[in-house]
């Protein structure tokens, strides 16, 4: 079970989450399954909540064909780009790599 509280509303949200795996019962102990599922969360967690928070991707407007897949990518490149840069703050290094249109280049190896 997920338990969510929504800080802007105080609504608590309780969700209940099915998981399928491929293992032989018996391949893996509860603990490491357990360990694996957090792991993976934790990842998909992080992940989502930048696109969300920082890119307001849930108040996005495209809404036609294969563009919102096309924007998630570019946010998801964005994202790695910065990660891979040393930044833990993705809002904090959009907001430096706006000031300057080389910054962000010069991250991708585009310009010396």
């Amino acid at each position: 079970m997920h338990w969510r509280k929504d800080f802007t509303t105080g609504k608590l949200t309780i969700e209940r989450v099915y998981l399928i795996t491929s293992l032989p019962p018996g391949a893996a102990t509860g603990a490491q399954l357990a360990a694996w599922i957090r792991g993976h969360l934790k990842i998909e967690n992080l992940l989502h909540h930048v696109r969300d928070r920082t890119f307001r991707e849930d108040d996005s407007k495209i809404h036609i064909g294969r563009l919102p897949r096309v924007m998630a990518a570019l946010r998801n490149l964005a994202i790695g780009v910065h990660r891979q840069d040393g930044h833990a703050n993705i809002a904090a290094a959009l907001r430096h790599a706006a000031r300057d249109w080389h910054r962000p280049l010069t991250t991708l190896g585009v310009t010396g």
